[in-house]
Order: C-alpha cells, then sequence, then structure tokens
C-alpha cells in the first residue's frame, strides 16, 4: 500500500560561514603581519584586489542575508527548548494516563455477540460471537504454548518494557500521514486496547499514544504472566472463538492444559488474521495457516532452540483439527452480505472482531426474498453456460441509494470473491447514458441530428465506427441512443467535454479515478465505455435517471447501534446529490426507454410498467451488460468469462470460481507454489457465441425484475421535458416524398415526425456504412444476433482491457 528527499538551501554553507567567523575573530586581535623588509617596516598588505573584494566588511555593509541567519548556538538552544516542551508534554499526558483496573474491563470480555438484521428490521440475517472459556491461571497454560504466542507475536515480550519503540515509530507515522498502522503493537499493547474500556479500536494517533501510555503503566503494574494471561483469554482466534480455552475446544476438542506444541503453534499463527484464515480453510485452501503455521515453528526455534529447534522436522503440516460444526453464517450467500456490511463498518474502526464482542444491531438493506431471487436468475440462465462464464447483478433503491440485492456468487465459504462489488469490467455501451446526461445538462436536445456513419476520427483515439450498416448519415438522439450508435455518442462527447461526463459519472457513483485515467490514456473511447465499473456503481449510476436527477451513496446499513444504545449508523443522513436537472433526467429516460421499446434491448420489456436501459457490449464479447430501471429499483446485469492459464499457458479448470495456486488436488501437498506465487492465473476471454448484452443480461434481469417488482405500484416515468436546444453536428436528412397522411380525428394537431425520410431501423436502409441495429434472428425466436453495440466496429483497435477478475 515513500520518502522525501531532503533538499538543501542555497547560498554559503554553513561550515563556510564559520570559518569566516573565525577568520573574522582572530583578524581583530592578533598584531597585524610586518613586510619583509624586516622589523619595523611597513605592515604587509593585502593582496591585489583583496581591498575592493574586502570592502565594507567591517561596517556589516556586505554581509546582507546572513545578518539574519541566526548562530549555531540560537539553532542549538530553541532545538534544547523545542525537546524540553514536548518531553514536557509527554511527561504530562503520561502523568495524567490511569492506571485501568479490572473494573474498567470491557464488557467484551465476558462476550456480547452482535446481530444483523435483513431490510424489515425482523429478520435475522447473522449472529456474530460465542462464548468464552476464561483460563483462570497462567499455569493452565503449558509453556510451550506461552512461547508459541510471544514467537509468533512479540518475541521480547519476558523482556520489554509494553512497547517496540521501532514498531512505535512505524505506527505513529503511519498514523500521522494518514495510512494503515502495521505490525506495531506488542502483547501488552494488543492486551490493553483488546481489555480495557477508554481505548477504541480507532485507527488514529491520539489513540495510539494512549494505548502507549496505558502498556508502559501495565507493564509496571502487571507482572507479565498477568498480561500474557489477560491477552491469551481475550485475543481472537477464528471460528468464532475469542480466548485459548475456547480455541482448544473449538478446533481441537481438548482443555488448554492438554494442547500439544504443535497445536499450540497452530492457534499462534491463528492470531495474525484469524478471519483470513477461517475463510481459505472453508474454501478448502489450507495453503495461508500452513504458511504460519511453519512460521511459528521457526520463530519457536530461535526463541528456545534447545526445546524448539526440532520441531519443525519432526511436525511439518500442521495437527488434524476437529470440523467446525458451529452454524456458519459465512456459508452461501449470507457470507457475502455479512463482508459488506463489515467492509462498510471497517472506516469507523470496526471490523468483523468488533462485531464478534461489540454487541451491535445492525439493520441491512438487504431484502431476503431479493437476495434468492438474484441467484435463482442468474442460476436459471447459466446452468448450461461453461462454468468459465461469470455473471453478476446489483439492484438498487434509486430513491434511497440501499442496495437491496445483489448477486457475488453462490457460495462465499467457498468463493470469497464477490462479483457485484469487486469485479470491475468495460461499462462498454452501458455507459452512453452518462454521455446523453451531459449532453442535455448542458443544454443540448433530444431532437439534435449526430453522424450515423463512421469511421470518425477524433484526437488521441483510435478510428470509432458502429458495428452494423446504415444509409442514414445522421441520427436524433433517441434513435441514437435507442441503436446505440457509437459515433453519434462520440461526437456527442466531443461538443460537451471528456470533463463534464467524467464530472457527472463520478458524481452518480462511479469510481472517479478510473474515469480520469480513462480520459487520460483512451480519450474519446471514453463515451463508448471503454472505461471500467461494478454492476454496484452501474445500478446506482443510473439512479440519477430514476430519480429526478439525484443520487444518493449506496450502502448496506440503513441503522447500526452499538451495545449501549448509540447510533453508530443512520442512513437518514446520507444526503440526495443533484447530478443532473430533473428536466435533463427525463429526457434522458425518454431515450432509454426506447432501447427497450424499439432499440438493443427489446428483450428487457416488462410486461406491466414501464422500463428504460441500456445494453453494452464490448469488442470480442468480452464483457456484456443490461442496466436498466423503474422508478422503484435500478438493476445492472454483467458477465464475463475468463480462464486459469499456467505460465506456460497451459489451461487449468477452475477451483469454485477461483483460479488454483497449488498444483494437482492437494494444497497442503504442494511444495513449490504459494499464494503469492501461484500456479496459475487468471485470464479474461471472449465470451461464447450468443453473449451479448441484449441476451443473457437482459434475460437475467427480466426475469430477476419480474420477482422484483411482484406487488409493486405502477408508477409511470416523468412526461418528455423536451428541453435544451437543437445542435446539430450531422446534416439533417432530407425527407423522402410521402402521401399525406390523413389527420388522426383524435389529434389533429399532431405534428410531423421529424425523422422522416430513411428510418434508422428500416431495413431497407441497410445497404452500406456502419450502424447500430438489433436484428432479429431467423428462427422465429426473437433473441437477436447481436445487440448493435459493439464498442468500436468491426476491425477497430481495441482498448487496453480492464484487468480479470482475480488477477488483481
Amino acid at each position: 500500500m515513500p520518502g522525501y528527499d531532503h533538499q538543501p538551501g542555497t547560498g554559503p554553507q554553513r561550515g563556510e560561514r564559520r570559518r569566516q567567523h573565525d577568520q573574522d575573530t582572530i583578524a581583530s586581535q592578533i598584531p597585524p603581519r610586518r613586510g619583509r623588509g624586516g622589523r619595523g617596516g611597513p605592515p604587509e598588505g593585502p593582496p591585489p584586489g583583496e581591498r575592493e573584494r574586502g570592502r565594507g566588511r567591517g561596517d556589516g555593509e556586505g554581509r546582507g542575508w546572513r545578518r539574519f541567519i541566526p548562530s549555531w548556538k540560537i539553532v542549538v538552544a530553541g532545538c534544547v527548548v523545542v525537546a524540553a516542551g514536548i518531553f514536557g508534554m509527554i511527561m504530562v499526558g503520561y502523568s495524567l494516563t490511569p492506571v485501568p483496573t479490572s473494573a474498567q474491563a470491557k464488557d467484551a470480555v465476558d462476550d456480547m455477540g452482535s446481530t444483523l438484521y435483513y431490510e424489515n428490521g425482523k429478520e435475522v440475517l447473522a449472529k456474530l460471537g460465542v462464548k468464552r472459556i476464561p483460563v483462570q491461571t497462567i499455569g493452565e497454560i503449558p509453556a510451550h504454548v506461552q512461547d508459541a504466542v510471544i514467537a509468533a507475536e512479540n518475541s521480547s515480550f519476558r523482556d520489554d518494557s509494553g512497547i517496540s519503540f521501532s514498531g512505535m515509530v512505524r505506527s505513529l507515522w503511519f498514523t500521522a500521514t494518514g495510512q494503515q498502522i502495521q505490525g506495531a503493537s506488542t502483547i501488552t499493547q494488543q492486551m490493553a486496547r483488546n481489555y480495557y474500556d477508554g481505548l477504541s479500536q480507532e485507527r488514529s494517533l491520539q489513540r495510539k499514544v494512549k494505548e502507549i501510555f496505558v502498556a508502559v503503566k501495565l507493564n509496571q503494574s502487571l507482572t507479565k504472566d498477568q498480561i500474557l494471561l489477560q491477552y491469551l483469554n481475550t485475543i481472537y482466534f477464528g471460528r468464532g472463538a475469542n480466548g485459548i480455552g475456547a480455541a482448544a475446544q473449538y478446533f481441537f476438542d481438548k482443555k488448554v492444559s492438554k494442547l500439544t506444541p504443535e497445536e499450540g503453534a497452530y492457534l499462534a499463527g491463528r492470531i495474525q488474521n484469524p478471519s483470513s484464515f477461517d475463510t481459505s480453510e472453508k474454501s478448502g485452501d489450507n495453503g495461508p495457516t500452513e504458511y504460519r503455521y511453519k512460521y511459528v515453528l521457526e520463530q519457536m526455534g530461535k526463541l528456545d532452540p534447545a526445546k524448539y529447534s526440532g520441531l519443525l522436522a519432526k511436525s511439518p503440516t500442521s495437527p488434524k483439527r476437529k470440523a467446525d460444526k458451529q452454524k456458519d453464517y459465512y456459508k452461501g450467500v449470507q457470507g457475502y452480505m455479512i463482508r459488506t456490511v463489515i467492509d462498510e463498518l471497517r472506516p469507523l474502526g470496526i471490523d468483523e472482531d468488533d462485531l464478534k464482542t461489540g454487541g451491535y444491531k445492525i439493520r441491512t438493506t438487504f431484502d431476503k426474498k431479493l437476495m434468492e431471487a438474484a441467484k435463482r436468475a442468474v442460476n436459471q440462465h447459466t446452468r448450461n453456460a461453461p462454468k468459465e462464464v461469470m455473471a453478476t447483478l446489483a439492484a438498487v433503491d434509486p430513491r434511497t441509494g440501499r442496495i437491496r440485492a445483489f448477486y457475488g456468487g453462490d457460495d462465499y465459504a467457498t468463493d470469497a470473491w464477490n462479483d457485484a462489488f469487486m469485479s470491475v469490467k468495460q461499462a462498454a455501451s452501458a455507459f452512453k447514458p452518462y454521455v446523453l446526461a451531459a449532453w442535455l445538462e448542458q443544454g443540448y436536445s433530444l431532437r439534435s441530428y449526430l453522424p450515423a456513419k463512421g469511421p470518425i476520427e477524433l484526437p488521441g483515439t483510435s478510428p470509432i465506427n458502429n458495428d452494423h450498416p446504415s444509409g442514414a448519415t445522421s441520427v436524433d438522439v433517441v434513435k441514437a441512443t435507442a441503436s446505440s450508435v457509437n459515433t453519434a455518442f462520440a461526437k456527442m462527447g466531443e461538443k460537451v467535454g471528456l470533463q463534464s461526463v467524467v464530472e457527472i459519472a463520478s458524481r452518480a457513483g462511479i469510481d472517479k479515478e478510473r474515469l480520469e485515467e480513462t480520459k487520460d490514456r483512451q480519450s474519446y473511447l471514453l463515451t463508448i465505455g471503454s472505461s471500467g465499473v461494478t454492476a454496484v456503481e452501474q445500478a446506482g449510476g443510473y439512479s440519477i435517471f430514476a430519480n429526478q436527477g439525484k443520487h444518493i451513496k449506496n450502502h448496506v446499513i440503513i441503522k447500526a447501534t452499538d451495545r449501549n444504545g448509540q447510533v453508530v449508523v443512520d442512513d437518514k443522513n446520507y444526503a440526495a446529490v443533484t447530478v443532473i436537472s430533473p428536466e435533463a433526467a427525463a429526457d434522458a429516460t425518454v431515450a432509454l426507454q426506447a432501447v427497450v421499446k424499439s432499440g438493443t434491448g427489446r428483450n428487457a420489456a416488462l410486461y406491466d410498467r414501464p422500463v428504460a436501459g441500456k445494453t453494452g457490449t464490448n469488442n470480442d464479447n468480452k464483457d456484456v451488460w443490461f442496466v436498466g430501471f423503474t422508478p422503484q429499483i435500478s438493476t445492472a446485469v454483467g458477465m464475463y468469462k475468463q480462464e486459469c492459464r499456467t505460465a506456460k499457458g497451459k489451461l487449468v479448470a477452475p477451483v469454485n470460481d477461483n483460479c488454483p495456486w497449488y498444483r494437482g488436488k492437494d494444497p497442503a501437498k504442494e511444495k513449490k507454489y504459494t499464494p503469492q506465487k501461484a500456479y496459475s492465473s487468471a485470464f479474461e476471454v471472449p465470451l461464447p457465441s450468443g453473449y451479448q448484452g441484449a441476451t443473457y443480461p437482459a434475460a437475467i434481469w427480466k426475469t430477476f425484475m419480474t420477482e422484483a417488482t411482484k406487488g409493486d405500484e405502477v408508477m409511470q416515468f416523468p412526461p418528455r421535458a423536451d428541453g435544451g436546444v437543437p445542435e446539430n453536428l450531422a446534416p439533417k436528412p432530407t425527407p423522402t416524398p410521402t402521401p399525406t397522411p390523413t389527420a388522426d380525428p383524435e389529434n389533429p394537431f399532431e405534428e410531423e415526425d421529424p425523422n422522416v425520410g430513411c428510418p434508422l431501423l428500416d431495413p431497407a436502409c441497410q445497404d452500406d456504412g456502419d450502424v447500430s441495429v438489433d436484428e432479429e434472428t431467423g428462427d422465429g425466436s426473437g433473441i437477436p444476433e447481436g445487440d448493435g453495440d459493439s464498442m468500436m466496429g468491426r476491425g477497430a483497435a481495441v482498448p487496453n482491457p480492464m484487468p480479470s477478475r482475480r488477477e488483481d
């Protein structure tokens, strides 16, 4: 997850000034030398030119800026004063820090688990935390278990003062600079933080300094055995086990006094990152825990060679554990939900271990039925797909920013990668609505005309073309959106400026750093979707069209309270940000409705309510999307394919949707490869034929949304505002003479269709050039052969691909 170069100042160096000062002093005290003519002769004068160069030194006129430089004595005195002040402040702070007492032990020492609820606040999503099995005396814990923990966490524990000066300096630096605190705490510091009230888990400089003071005082007031006992009774080992007593029971089904050195080493190794080790072991990957087990044995050998140097050779693999029979809330889709909640709490200083002991009550945004519907929809349409094909889905309430459902995978216990939140894929044409929003927001009209033929060349960008041919030379904005005409959106982006597109997309929730990088590297390819997005970002981003131009931060927690009932999270505090005007949002929705009514997204139409949305397919069909919405819910569906390859290019079958880091079937027997130096890696490849935004993603979207909108009021989108002024970037088509139609007696004032001439979707117009058109198959299935929005048309240069799913 940098150092700073010191740049010396200019002018004479300090040593030069000191020598000059010495020379001036000597010249003022020693009588002048006499000339060579002998004693009593005239004094020897200065060398030629010296008189002129030295003129003025006696009265200070030639010293210039040196007069403002303090002498070294003043500098040293100042440093002493500052150091004394800092030392005094430290001593005052230290003296005012009370020694904690047993009465100040946190309630968490006796355990107080947390409960997560679904959206309705009644159904329980998960209960985190278990009871401890306290150890009463240090004598109950074998010496080899104590040594294992000390070797793994703080080898100088028996002799140190309760703090590590090198670790402290590193920790203070990282904290002061806003970086993550890394590996600085001693066993005494960890015990103080976990055991006593008044030391929060917040990563702040104030907390760290207080922790150091408390640790030093505890080291003076408690024996090392008392400190170690309290530490081992409170530290988290995984599987919900807090304290060494519970860990011995949950992992090896025995009392702590019966633990072997190997079992002690295994448990000591888990202290570093117990939740991560749980996840790895549940997925069948024992590599991380085996690596840590060997590390602890090596450290034990260094701590006491006479007792432990032969342990690693004797027991090279970790001891057998009993099966984890407690209820696993991380199994299935629940694990993904719990992890997203923890990720949202982490910036507040609340991690998984805190949830297991902190007594929090958390109402999440997740709708249980919709989570199940998302999984069913994806599995229904991918059951016969190759296992390398991945799908993701996210659904957001555009009025609140609440993520009501998502599909990140089938089982977190075997595949912890959450596609909905973590997989960043090219948006392709599903990004074009943000260009449309910028166009309308800058005061241009849906009635504007844009170029329908390519290729077109723009600065810093490969030639941009369309995917299907058309005889039309121009197209209005609505039909350009419905048919996903690349050339039209590229010219719109040129007119409004790429930065305005970036600003609107980022305020709608798309990662700004990614957008800026794409703009700088690929220029106008941004307008047709070369930037990366996640499913959650897209579902939330389209909320600006469904919610009258406003965006509310996507989130998964409605409300969270701690054990005292104090609110730590309340989504009522999330303010709505106006990204575009209500009029621009209404007109954009008109164009996006045309996508579903007559354009590339016809397969997503719902039978009972209006729908707006956009398809997206990038070059070579690597990433395909359908993103659509009603006034009450916005949903994004994306698909891609990845292969697992070795360094020599050999294809390897994925294991639980992950590329195996080991060779063979048993990771415990792997000797050459590690999770850091893996046997295989992920590479994104084209999807099979028939996978485009208008096909499988649209089908998944429709299946999910049919369930998601059941019982919802049928709400209409706002009427077309028809705002802005036409800006024709291409010649308006010349109307083809047609018989004058008979006026509609119900509407005698109906206006003439401004899009007459060669209709963009008329097959008779498909004679040359490239235009995005959605053609149906000849088998009567209604599934289009192509959705007409491949990113740059046939033969165009392909932009740099986004990282594959687990390649990072």
